[in-house]
C-alpha cells in the first residue's frame, strides 16, 4: 500500500514551472505569459485558482498546454479485487459549486509505455471517493480505455480495448447535480459515452481537473491541451420521468 498525504498548492499566473530532483518545485516567472483558457468559459478556471493535489516534481506550464512528467509508482485506486490503497497520484484540478456544466481536456501520451501509464480527467474529492477517465497503456498491442468511480474506499473499473497506436483522446466531463458522465473523442467533436455514474459525496461543492501517472517502474511525459468549460452537453433525460 503506497499512501502519501495530500498537500495542496495554488498555482501563480503568469508562470513557467519546472520541477527538481527533490521533494521542491521551483516556480519562475518567463516571458510573461499564463495558460489561455478560451474567453467564454461557463466556469473560472483561471490558473491561478487551479490547486495541487500531490504536486508533481516535474511539469511544465505553458501559454497553451499543460504537462506532466509521470514517476514511478503513482497511481489512484481503492481496495477492489486487489486490495490495496494507492492515492499517491498528482492531480491539479479546480473547486466549483455550480451543479450544471461539462468540462473538456486533450490529452497526448506519446511517451506512455509501460503498463498503467496513464493521463486524463479526474474529480478527486478525497482519497475515497473520486472517478477519472483515462487511456492505460498495456502492452504493444492494445491499451485499456476506461474510467474508475470510487465511492466510500472502493474502485469500479470499466474498460474496452483500443490500439496501441492511440496516442491523443479528448476527454469532456459532465455533471447534472450529484450525477456524472465521461465521455471521450478521437477528434474532439463527436464524443461517445464511457460511463454514467453517481458520486455519493459530489453532490456540494466538488474539485475537476487533470492528473497523470505510473503505477509501476516507469515514467513518460503527458500533454494536456484545448481545456475548456461549457454548458452542460450531457442533456436531461427526455424519456421516462423520475418516480
Amino acid at each position: 500500500m503506497r499512501n502519501s498525504p495530500d498537500r495542496e498548492s495554488k498555482l501563480t499566473a503568469k508562470v513557467s514551472v519546472i520541477g527538481t530532483l527533490d521533494n521542491e518545485v521551483s516556480h519562475r516567472c518567463v516571458k510573461n505569459t499564463e495558460f489561455k483558457f478560451p474567453k467564454e468559459q461557463v466556469l473560472d478556471i483561471r490558473l491561478e485558482n487551479m490547486k495541487w493535489t500531490r504536486e508533481p516534481k516535474e511539469y511544465k506550464i505553458e501559454s497553451d498546454r499543460i504537462e506532466i512528467t509521470t514517476i514511478p509508482n503513482t497511481d489512484l485506486w481503492q481496495q477492489t479485487y486487489y486490495h490495496f490503497r494507492n492515492d499517491n497520484a498528482p492531480v491539479l484540478q479546480v473547486e466549483t459549486e455550480e451543479k450544471f456544466f461539462s468540462f473538456i481536456v486533450k490529452t497526448e501520451f506519446t511517451g506512455s509505455k509501460h503498463r498503467f501509464d496513464q493521463c486524463g480527467i479526474v474529480m478527486y474529492l478525497d482519497s475515497e471517493n473520486w472517478l477519472k477517465g483515462s487511456v492505460e497503456y498495456e502492452n504493444e498491442n492494445f491499451q485499456h480505455l476506461g474510467s474508475v468511480v470510487t465511492n466510500h474506499g472502493y474502485s469500479d473499473w470499466a474498460t474496452t480495448t483500443i490500439s496501441a497506436d492511440v496516442k491523443t483522446m479528448w476527454y469532456r466531463f459532465s455533471r447534472r447535480e450529484d450525477d456524472y458522465c465521461i465521455e471521450c473523442s478521437t477528434d474532439g467533436n463527436n464524443y461517445s459515452q464511457m460511463r454514467i455514474c453517481h458520486m455519493w459525496k459530489g453532490g456540494g461543492k466538488i474539485s475537476f481537473g487533470i492528473y497523470a501517472c505510473s503505477p509501476e517502474n516507469s515514467c513518460f511525459k503527458a500533454v494536456f491541451t484545448n481545456m475548456q468549460t461549457t454548458e452542460c452537453a450531457w442533456k436531461a433525460h427526455d424519456g421516462q420521468q423520475p418516480d
